[in-house]
C-alpha cells in the first residue's frame, strides 16, 4: 500500500557507521511512519491502533461499518458435502456489501509480519483472470494504492438469461445476447496491514458510477482488521463469524415467513441498514 510519506533529508553532523542493529531500527521506524502516513488517509485500520469511532457489525475478524442502504450478506465455503456433492456444513469466508446496483466482496488474509502481499496477489490474479478466464486486466492507481481492473466474458445462455430478473434483462444490449457473452468488468483492491492482507472486490454500477462508489469507498476505509495473536501461514483466510443482528434478522424472518437463510443459496444477511 502506497501510504508512506518521506521525511526531509538533512544534512548529518558526522558520520555515523551503519550497523545491521541499526539498519533493522531504520526500517521499523520507517514501517512506523507508514502506519502513520496510513491513519492520516483513513483506514482500514488496525484493532491495535486508534480508530474513529463508528456503528459497525461484528464480524470477527473484520468490523465494517454500516449506513443507511447498504445490504450484508456473508458468503460460505462448502467444508462437507454428501454423496451427491450437496454441502451439507460450512465455514464464512467473505462479507457481501450491496448498495444499490453495486457489490464489494471483503476477505481478510494472515499475511507476514515484514512484507505485504498485495503485490504477489495482484500479479497472480492478473494471470488467473489472463489464462483461465480469456480475460483482460489493466493495473492503475486508485485510493488505496495499486489496484487491478479486469473484463471478464461472462456467458449469457438462455439458463442464465432466465433466472434474471425481467428489469435486468431487458437492460442487456441485444448484440451480447445474440454473440452468447457480455464483457464483466470487475475492480481489485488491496490493503497491507500488520500481520493481515484485505482484499475488496467491486462489482456492478460503482466501477463508473462515482456516487455509489463513494459509499462503497467509504465502507472499505471504516474497516476494523482484528488480526488476533494466533501464528498463521500468510495467505490463510481468518476466521469470521455471524453477528448477532443477522441472528435477531432471522428470528424476525422466521416470524413473518419471508427470509430464507440457507448459507448455499443466499446467505445469512441483512438486507438494508436505514
Amino acid at each position: 500500500m502506497a501510504f508512506g510519506r518521506r521525511r526531509q533529508a538533512e544534512e548529518p553532523a558526522e558520520e555515523t557507521e551503519v550497523t545491521e542493529e541499526s539498519a533493522e531500527a531504520a526500517a521499523e521506524d520507517a514501517e512506523e511512519d507508514s502506519a502513520a502516513a496510513g491513519q492520516a488517509e483513513g483506514g482500514p485500520w488496525d484493532s491495535e491502533d486508534s480508530f474513529p469511532e463508528l456503528q459497525r457489525l461484528d464480524f470477527g475478524s473484520m468490523q465494517v461499518p454500516i449506513a443507511p442502504g447498504l445490504g450484508f450478506q456473508v458468503n460460505f465455503e462448502a467444508t462437507q458435502v454428501d454423496e451427491e456433492g450437496n454441502p451439507l456444513d460450512g465455514r464464512p469466508v467473505a462479507v457481501l456489501v450491496q448498495y444499490e446496483e453495486s457489490a464489494m466482496q471483503l476477505q481478510v488474509f494472515a499475511a507476514p509480519k515484514r512484507s505485504g502481499i498485495w503485490e504477489d496477489v495482484r500479479r497472480e490474479t492478473a494471470k488467473d483472470i489472463q489464462e483461465e478466464a480469456q480475460g483482460q486486466t489493466q493495473e492503475g492507481e486508485g485510493p488505496f494504492g495499486p489496484e487491478l481492473l479486469a473484463m471478464i466474458p461472462a456467458a449469457l445462455t438462455e439458463e442464465v438469461l432466465a433466472e434474471m430478473p425481467p428489469e435486468v434483462r431487458e437492460q442487456i444490449p441485444q448484440e451480447f445476447v445474440e454473440q452468447g457473452w457480455a464483457p464483466q468488468i470487475i475492480r481489485f483492491l488491496g490493503v497491507d496491514g500488520p500481520r493481515w492482507f484485505l482484499q475488496a472486490v467491486v462489482q456492478g454500477a460503482a466501477i463508473e458510477d462515482e456516487e455509489q462508489w463513494q459509499v462503497l469507498e467509504d465502507v472499505l476505509r471504516g474497516v476494523v482488521v482484528v488480526r488476533g495473536d494466533a501464528p498463521m501461514p500468510p495467505r490463510d483466510l481468518l476466521e469470521l463469524k455471524i453477528p448477532k443482528e443477522f441472528s435477531e434478522a432471522g428470528e424476525d424472518g422466521e416470524e413473518g415467513g419471508e427470509q430464507n437463510f440457507n448459507p448455499f443459496e443466499r446467505g445469512p444477511e441483512i438486507t438494508e441498514v436505514r
